[in-house]
């Protein structure tokens, strides 16, 4: 269909019994990987996702790298994603990809093309941290707070559709980590995939999209207003 594939990548799935053909799966198809790494030190990555978490993630850039992924000229895509540590907004995209990049290739010699700043959304394991840290209200209060409206025009849920393993659509990464499918009078798998429909359509939505809105905006493509 020509469409622009992008996968969101956990890389220490690449791991796991029968996954290690991944980074030669997406060369072949040549989908642009979107994977999350917390920091460039495995002190703090490791304090977020668990001990072990960030040697095997650059075990995997690695592998990327040696199939033509962040090379410049590939033309494979490889992009980084990062979230704050705790309750609060991301900096400013451009100056921390800039740290990435300087620390990614001088500490490790990990190429990657992009590194994008998403909010913390208020949903499964960041919920859960909220509630039980007593934040709940106070995070929502401050995303609804900084909400900006010039970023609604360029959030994921207005030009892309999710799709996950079993086909079913979604409006965005977030609608279906919460199992929020598309509009029930719209097909809901992406081998009945309407393009004329799903541009007329009502996108679902939630109190998480306060995260989509705060500040510079988030989407799979980071931040949505840049200087």
């Amino acid at each position: 269909m020509g469409a622009r594939v992008l996968v969101r990548h956990n890389l220490t799935v690449m791991f796991e019994p029968g996954q290690d053909d991944l980074p030669d799966f997406f060369r072949l198809h040549k989908v642009e990987v979107v994977s999350s790494l917390p920091y460039f030190l495995e002190q703090q990555t490791d304090a977020q996702r668990g001990r072990g978490v960030f040697e095997k993630s650059i075990e995997a850039l690695a592998r990327l790298n040696a199939v033509g992924y962040g090379i410049e000229g590939t033309g494979l895509v490889l992009n980084l994603v990062y979230n704050p540590v705790g309750a609060f907004l991301p900096p400013p995209q451009d100056a921390i990809e800039a740290d990435f990049k300087r620390e990614m290739m001088g500490r490790y010699r990990i190429a990657f093309n992009r590194l994008y700043t998403i909010t913390n959304m208020p949903i499964n394991r960041f919920l859960d941290y909220l509630r039980r840290s007593g934040n709940e209200d106070r995070y929502m209060r401050k995303l609804a707070d900084a909400f900006n409206p010039a970023a609604i025009d360029g959030l994921m849920c207005r030009n892309l559709v999710s799709v996950d393993w079993t086909g079913r659509l979604y409006d965005c990464d977030f609608n279906q980590m919460l199992g929020l499918s598309v509009d029930c009078r719209l097909p809901q798998t992406i081998s009945e995939f309407d393009p004329d429909a799903f541009a007329r359509r009502r996108i679902q939505t939630g109190a998480h999209c306060f995260g989509c809105t705060a500040g510079a905006g988030s989407s799979c493509g980071g931040a949505v207003i840049r200087p």
